[in-house]
């Protein structure tokens, strides 16, 4: 991360920045609501996984809006606040996890593949939105960790229906939901180094 990045927190937060958050919030919303019907009705847990990180996603988005406003430190407080939810949100995806192993029955997963083919969409086109601003600063770095980490998680997803229509086991989404938990933590923890770095210089 460039010196540059780090002294001017809200570089490059922009009109078109602020729009680009403002769909990326609209979209993560709207699929929270189906992929928290589609989780109720498949018993997935990498699905409800998924809707859980969308809702975070959603608030994460007018969170970075609110900071944007704010400027100068608040835009690395975000990044703090941000930092502490993904970390919760893997907690607790790693407890959902644990939860429907105990349960062991395995999900439906012709609505998982369907759902998760359209999350994959959805989130593959929020992070090509928001690559432009992978460089910048704590919040924006946080904002594109995120839907990185939207797109990665769909894919799993995918995968976990895949497993469980080949297998008829609840292992295949046990393991995707634990994955998607680890991924959460590691970029919780990148998060808030970087913003506490930024904090630091301010």
């Amino acid at each position: 991360m460039s010196e540059r990045c780090c002294n001017h927190p809200s570089s490059g937060a922009g009109p078109r920045y602020r729009k680009t958050l403002w769909i990326a919030l609209a979209v993560n919303a709207a699929m929270f609501l189906v992929e928290v019907l589609a989780s109720a009705v498949s018993g997935s847990a990498a699905l409800a996984a998924d809707a859980a990180d969308f809702a975070g996603d959603a608030a994460n988005y007018g969170l970075s809006l609110a900071a944007i406003a704010a400027g100068g430190a608040w835009l690395s407080r975000a990044a703090m606040v941000k930092g502490l939810a993904m970390g919760a949100y893997g907690c607790g995806v790693l407890v959902l996890a644990g939860w429907r192993l105990w349960l062991g029955q395995p999900p439906e997963p012709v609505v998982m593949g369907a759902v998760g083919l359209l999350a994959l969409a959805a989130n593959f086109g929020v992070a090509w939105l928001l690559y432009a601003y992978r460089e910048g600063d704590a919040n924006m770095r946080s904002v594109w960790l995120c839907s990185r980490n939207d797109v990665l998680s769909n894919v799993a997803v995918l995968a976990a229906a895949a497993g469980v229509f080949g297998t008829a086991s609840v292992w295949p989404d046990v393991a995707v939901a634990a994955v998607m938990a680890s991924l959460a933590l590691t970029s919780s923890v990148s998060v808030l180094r970087h913003a506490r770095r930024e904090l630091r210089t301010q």
